[in-house]
């Protein structure tokens, strides 16, 4: 059995890794921890888990929790898993970090987009990225990963095969994207309402959004040259779900079949990336509550663009359910071990 624990178990993210491991056959978790509710049952925190979860919740004592665990989750705020690692930690337990502290290598970037001092700058280099259709060799090798964040992951999948081809100008990307509100997490805040976030759409972190380096990092990876772009997110009056619509120039004249084939020849072998029949819009409730990201693209020749969309859910394949299957594939395991379940609808 693979020993696990949860810093920061009782935010959204943190919650969904629970639910998700507790379906897990290979994984017992020992730690729940939270700094806001120490010694509270953790049942009490999120009732849904009512006779299946009898832990109280635990602090975020990392140097003591690797003594107990194989792997450790951090779910946590950006700068408290980079303030509290150390070599110690890693030479007992995996670490798979759900913030942004070790997705972006170049400390002044990360600095300058999140506004706070990366305490851990010695692991960036070996940390590796964990997009799983991607780096899925390195992080089979990994003890450091640095989970992507909900945006970067569904608009890199669902553009990548394009410019990874060479059949996208990367100077012309523009990516708008909607998000339900738990990608806000759990805190209080008044743009959180029910009453601001009922009834409402409205774009926010525009041309300033924190996952903009992340996006940018990942397709310059892809094309081998620096890539800007502009992004722009959208809150949602609903609970979960992410819908990327990126736009494009063409390099060349290519038609469907073309670049279905590329689509293909990227995903279809991947269990958690769906590329849709022709035509098929992604939305975001057929893949609620799932691992699946569901693709597509459409192609405009009026404009010589093409249109490349996806969708996911925001706390699963954008968050908990992403780090389940890098922990799988971190510890030998069937990569879509306990990430089967069957998108809900309604």
């Amino acid at each position: 059995m693979i020993k696990a624990g949860i810093i920061g178990a009782t935010g959204y993210a943190g919650n969904e890794i629970v639910r998700l491991l507790l379906g897990h056959k290979d994984v017992e978790i020992v730690w729940y921890g939270s700094r806001s509710y120490i010694d509270e049952k953790y049942a009490d925190v999120y009732q849904n888990f009512f006779r299946l979860v009898d832990a109280e919740c635990m602090d975020d004592n990392m140097e003591e929790l690797a003594d107990e665990a194989d792997v450790i989750f951090t779910a946590t705020p950006q700068g408290l898993c980079a303030s509290l690692i150390n070599e110690e930690i890693l030479s007992k337990a995996k670490v798979i970090d759900l913030s942004a502290d070790f997705r972006i290598k170049d400390v002044k970037k990360y600095e300058k987009w999140y506004g706070i001092e990366h305490k851990a700058p010695q692991f960036l280099d070996e940390a590796v990225y964990g997009l799983c259709e991607i780096n899925r060799e390195d992080i089979k090798k990994a003890r450091l990963v640095a989970n992507p964040g909900c945006y970067p992951t569904c608009s890199t999948l669902s553009i990548y095969p394009m410019i990874k081809e060479g059949l996208i100008d990367p100077s012309t990307i523009i990516i708008d994207a909607k998000s339900g509100a738990s990608g806000a997490g759990r805190g209080a805040k008044v743009a959180n309402l029910f009453c601001e976030v009922n009834e409402n759409v409205k774009a926010y972190g525009v041309a300033s959004h924190r996952h903009t380096p992340e996006i940018e990092d990942q397709l310059s990876y892809a094309c081998g040259q620096e890539v800007l772009i502009n992004f722009t997110p959208h809150l949602i009056p609903m609970n979960r779900g992410i819908l990327i619509t990126a736009y494009a120039s063409l390099k060349k004249d290519v038609s469907y079949e073309e670049v279905k084939a590329v689509y293909d020849q990227y995903y279809e072998k991947e269990t958690f990336v769906r590329v849709l029949d022709k035509d098929v819009c992604p939305q975001t409730k057929s893949v609620e509550g799932s691992n699946y990201v569901d693709v597509n693209f459409k192609i405009d020749p009026r404009t010589h663009r093409v249109i490349m969309m996806g969708a996911m859910d925001n706390l699963v394949k954008g968050a908990a359910g992403q780090a389940v299957q890098n922990m799988n594939l971190m510890f030998g395991r069937k990569e879509s071990e306990g990430l089967l379940q069957i998108p809900m609808c309604p």
